[in-house]
Formats: C-alpha cells, structure tokens, sequence
C-alpha cells in the first residue's frame, strides 16, 4: 500500500475490539480497497470481532471485490467461527416510509 496506509489503519484500528463494517458489498470496490480490507480481515482473524452487514449473500461478493481468490480467502475467514444471521422480507425502511404516506384509517379522512 503506498505512503504506510496499511500501517496507519491497522494502528488506528488496534484498540479497537469490534470491527463492524455496515452495507458491504453497496459500493464495490477497486483493487487497492479490496486489498486493503482484506488485510485488514486478516488482521482481525482469530484475534478481534467482526460484524459485517451486506444485502449480497456470499455467491454475490465477487462483484464487490472483483478477485475471486480475494473474495473467497476473505469470505473464510469471515465466516470461521461465525454466527451468521440471514434475514429475509421487505426493507422495514420503505415499509416505515410508505406507512408515513398512507392515509391513517384511524383518523376518519379520506384521501
């Protein structure tokens, strides 16, 4: 990695007992960020706690990482010891939001 980058996130990150990475996988990466969250995982392996979230489920992450060898050695380590929890339905944020803009029936008005 150029200038240290490597060294100065693994560094800010040390103190750190949970690393959560929220909507992996949203934005895909280019190679340099690929690389570089994969040593990151790494690091973490077997020594500190990772919670990631993703819509993607695993078969879909190679999109993200454009390396299928990057990809899998991530994924294992990821899921080593893991408790993984699969969600299925609908966004509760767009339920919330749709909600917000239906008449209430509630309220006696009709649209």
């Amino acid at each position: 990695m150029k200038n240290g980058t490597l060294g100065r996130l693994k560094r800010s990150l040390d103190p750190c007992e949970l690393l959560i990475l929220d909507e992996l996988g949203y934005v895909p990466f280019q190679k340099q960020g690929s690389e570089l969250l994969f040593h990151i995982i790494a690091d973490c392996y077997e020594r500190k706690s990772v919670m990631v979230t993703s819509n993607l489920e695993f078969g879909q992450w190679n999109r993200v990482f454009g390396d299928n060898r990057l990809t899998a050695a991530l994924v294992d380590r990821l899921v080593h010891h893991a408790h993984i929890l699969a969600f299925t339905g609908e966004s509760y944020r767009l339920r919330n939001a749709l909600s917000a803009i239906q008449p209430s029936s509630a309220s006696g008005l009709e649209p």
